[in-house]
């Protein structure tokens, strides 16, 4: 159980990290006037850390349960 949450933590925290470099590589190239694709790139990195820190915490949980 806890290699499939170790698993999924480093998967959140990848896509998060993809997301973040995304999202500074778009303001970068300056080609969203309305700003509305960095809106979305936020929300999807907010998503994926919430993610991850729920799966951090289910592994902390694990983890403390001896399991």
């Amino acid at each position: 159980m806890r290699w499939i949450l170790v698993i999924l933590l480093v998967l959140a925290a990848g896509a998060t990290l993809f997301i973040l470099i995304k999202g500074v590589i778009g303001m970068a190239q300056q080609k969203d006037i309305t700003g509305q694709r960095s809106q979305q790139l936020m929300q999807k990195r907010i998503l994926f850390q919430a993610v991850a820190i729920i799966i951090a915490i289910l592994l902390l949980l694990v983890l403390r349960s001896g399991g």
